[in-house]
């Protein structure tokens, strides 16, 4: 068991996110959608999330209460991904997310972190989360599954013009 804890950013800590969200490595699950995100690059995954947008940002988590920690290891002081949570008024519901940093991923920290986020959300009165992520991402898929997500429906995904078999994944808290 890693020795992990989920740490809320401070603007000054935003410069994890932005090397991160601009590591080629780590996004490319990322690229191929259409879809309008600020500084998204449709042929990595990458998204540009330079310093001049922290504040923005940051101020734009509190106010929608979206709640985004970075994934610490306390072994070895280092941040190795991040979590996140927030609410989709067109769904109506509660979305999760979970990005490992692509030299920390098969290490064990996507299991842990996800319960931590699950505990977090819980004890904000949060009754279920969601993701959703193409099904053959099966690593991706079995650390959901791990932590008691269950697969609620099947959709069709569009990525790179194609059509991909997707899922969206739910968990009760």
């Amino acid at each position: 068991m890693k020795n992990i804890e989920l740490y809320v950013p401070k603007i000054e800590d935003y410069w994890y996110e932005e090397k991160i969200v601009k590591d080629e490595k780590t996004m490319n699950y990322n690229a191929g959608y259409d879809v309008n995100y600020y500084g998204y690059h449709y042929d990595t995954g990458c998204i540009d999330f330079p310093k001049e947008r922290w504040k923005e940002v940051y101020n734009k988590r509190i106010r929608e209460n979206r709640y985004f920690a970075y994934i610490k290891d306390n072994d070895l002081n280092k941040f190795v991904g991040y979590v996140n949570y927030q609410y989709n008024k067109s769904e109506d519901r509660y979305e999760c997310g979970i990005l490992i940093e692509y030299r920390y991923r098969g290490k064990g920290y996507s299991k842990q972190a996800l319960k931590l986020l699950c505990d977090v959300a819980k004890n904000n009165g949060i009754k279920e989360l969601y993701d959703n992520f193409e099904i053959d991402r099966e690593n991706t898929l079995d650390v959901f599954k791990s932590v008691g997500f269950e697969i609620i429906n099947k959709q069709i995904l569009k990525k790179f013009s194609k059509d991909v078999e997707g899922v969206i994944v739910k968990i009760r808290l």
